[in-house]
């Protein structure tokens, strides 16, 4: 307990624990945006295909999942403690970190993280209630794959999207992931030390392309099913 109280539990300490646990929603967002492509495909099995495959891995998809709450739990509670810290310590931060130069990384998205990730939480919830938790086989969402009966999650997906203020809810809070990755690639790799000269510039960079590219191809999806019903 000792390196948990004298470090992790610090100010540097938590700050690296919100960055860690970041860059590990990062990946699960790229790889479930890669899953989520598969709604363009014509044939609804392709995508009902893929939530059944990840459904049958069994206990070791629950255990990605108790994951991936105890990281967005670890995110949320370090980024609000961090932010608390940030407030009470000004005009001056805990830790400084020198500029890589012009320009100023002081963003609209760097001084609102707190409040995109607090929206992002809130969608997170409803997002996983309405999908995840939502219809299933017992109430009539099933299709036949290979003569095997599966979950109809393509039906429940274009259902919901459907629904033009679900979609609007839907972008706007993409727009506001958009934000929030913008900042915290770069800003994570800083946290871990990676903040000179020849890295930051790179890393903010990425941070942004990457920000752009995700929250299109989250908000995209749901505004194609509208217009299309889930139709190429």
């Amino acid at each position: 307990m000792s390196f948990f109280s004298t470090y992790l539990w610090t100010s540097v300490g938590k700050k690296i624990i919100t960055a860690i646990t970041g860059l590990g929603l990062y990946v699960y967002i790229i790889l479930h945006l890669a899953g989520n492509l598969t709604l363009f495909a014509r044939n609804p099995d392709i995508f009902n295909s893929y939530a059944h495959f990840l459904t049958s891995l069994g206990w070791l998809v629950t255990l990605i999942e108790i994951g991936l709450l105890l990281f967005f739990l670890f995110h949320i509670i370090g980024g609000v403690i961090v932010y608390i810290g940030k407030l009470r310590a000004r005009p001056e931060d805990y830790v400084k970190y020198e500029s890589a130069g012009p320009p100023s990384k002081k963003t609209v998205s760097s001084t609102t993280m707190v409040w995109t990730g607090l929206v992002i939480a809130v969608f997170t919830t409803l997002h996983v209630i309405t999908f995840k938790y939502g219809p299933g086989i017992e109430q009539g969402y099933v299709t036949t794959i290979d003569n095997v009966q599966v979950r109809d999650l393509h039906r429940l997906v274009v259902e919901v999207f459907s629904n033009k203020w679900y979609v609007i809810w839907y972008v706007a809070a993409m727009i506001f992931l958009g934000f929030h990755l913008r900042h915290a690639f770069w800003s994570a790799f800083q946290s871990l030390g990676a903040n000179n000269r020849v890295l930051t510039p790179i890393f903010y960079t990425a941070g942004v392309i990457l920000a752009i590219l995700l929250a299109l191809g989250f908000l995209i999806l749901p505004i194609f099913i509208y217009f299309t019903g889930g139709a190429s």
